[in-house]
């Protein structure tokens, strides 16, 4: 069996290594894009992905863009989405839970944080 596929979406390289070694620690295979569209174009060719892991704030596109885009595509919608943000707006958490993120997580993300990202691989 091979090990498990972590999409991590940031625009921050610091937030974007952390997340993605925390991962490796765990056997988890992770690729790391800077950008929404990064992300699109990475899932349109590829088909291997169990989990995205996506910032919230990022220019141009949210995480929240992005969510909204792999739950209307037939082919990403079973992926589960968590989103990570350091604001705490709770109408904003809401929002990214109704639309169909498995999570939402508080940067800086946390061990347990990484506990519960896994559970969704």
């Amino acid at each position: 069996m091979s090990s498990p596929h972590v999409l991590v979406v940031d625009d921050t390289h610091i937030d974007r290594h952390a997340v993605s070694m925390a991962l490796m620690c765990h056997n988890v295979r992770v690729t790391a894009v800077e950008s929404v569209m990064q992300a699109l174009m990475f899932l349109d060719s590829e088909h291997d992905v169990d989990t995205i892991v996506s910032d919230y704030c990022m220019p141009d596109m949210t995480g929240y863009d992005l969510l909204m885009e792999v739950k209307k595509s037939p082919k990403l919608a079973h992926l589960p989405v968590v989103i990570a943000s350091s604001d705490n707006i709770p109408e904003r958490i809401r929002k990214c839970l109704d639309g169909g993120a498995k999570d939402y997580i508080l940067k800086p993300v946390k061990i347990v944080d990484v506990s519960r990202i896994l559970n969704y691989i």
